[in-house]
This record gives C-alpha cells, structure tokens and sequence, in this order.
C-alpha cells in the first residue's frame, strides 16, 4: 500500500505534467495568431521646432491616432505593449528611431481607441538634422503573454516632412 506522501508526491507529478502541457500548448497555438490591426496617425499641428541650448534639433507635435488592435488579443494575452515610433535618415546613421509615444492596453475591450495628443516624448536628433527631414511613423508592438514567448511586430504608417526653419528659438 502506498502511502500519503507518495500519493501526494503522484498528484503534484501529475499536476505539474498537464500544466507544462497547458503552457506548450498555449505558447505553441499563439504562433497560429495571424493579427490583421488597423491603424491610421496623422500629423496634426508640428507645436514647438526648435535647437536646443545643446545645439540638438527638437521637435514637439500633436498626433490625431486611432487604432484597432483587439486581432492581437487571444485568450493567451496578458497585455500589448504598443509605441510610435519616428524613422528618419540622416549623413551619419542610415536609421533613427525616437519613440514618440507609447500606451499599454491591458484588455481586449479598450484595444479600439482614437485620440489626439501632444507626443508623450520630443523627437530630438543628435545635431542639426531635422530642417527639412522627411520623417517615417511606424507602429510597434509587443504581445505578453500568459505563458510563453513575447511575440512583437511593426507596422509603417504614413511619412511627414518637417518645415525648413525652426518655429521657436530658444
């Protein structure tokens, strides 16, 4: 006859097979999530262009967003990590990336918004770069899950070129 602690010691054997199952499963079933979100940001009003003390270009800008992200919602999802990212070119770095803006949803149901709002962070470039620079907005994402892999992707969405001359000296 086997006694308690074996008993138990084949339960939590037993509960900790099924949960690991559990988890591979969920981690292996989210790579078939083939998310289809939409997305559309517009530059509304460039508030403030200016160099900085520094000698740094920076911009300040009101974004006009809405966004549909609840395709990257499964029942695996704790919550997305969602940011807006500037791409540009300059002489010396063939990529730049600023994040502009970023937003954590935590539910399915507040994944479709529209908003405007001033950028959470100023774009600001190393030099004197950004007179006339034609500027990419891509959306980033990060999926985390309950349990395994964090899935990320991106998304371009529209180009804007900033003005010639700074709006505000400082």
């Amino acid at each position: 006859m086997h006694s308690a602690v074996q008993r138990a010691n084949t339960v939590a054997t037993i509960a900790a097979i099924l949960l690991a199952t559990i988890c591979a499963a969920a981690s292996f079933l989210d790579a078939f999530n083939s998310p289809s979100l939409q997305a559309h940001v517009q530059v509304v009003k460039i508030n403030r262009f200016r160099r900085q003390l520094d000698g740094n270009d920076e911009v300040k800008m009101t974004l006009k967003m809405s966004m549909d992200l609840t395709s990257l919602f499964t029942w695996n999802t704790k919550q997305v990590f969602v940011f807006l990212a500037a791409e540009y070119e300059t002489d010396t770095n063939s990529l730049n990336q600023v994040s502009l803006w970023d937003h954590i949803v935590q539910e399915k149901e507040r994944a479709s918004f529209q908003v405007k709002v001033p950028t959470k962070y100023p774009l600001i470039d190393q030099g004197t770069n950004l007179r006339g620079k034609k500027v990419g907005l891509v959306l980033h994402w990060h999926i985390m899950p309950i349990s395994g892999r964090m899935i990320q992707g991106k998304m371009p969405l529209s180009n804007f070129s900033l003005p010639d001359s700074y709006t505000t000296r400082s």
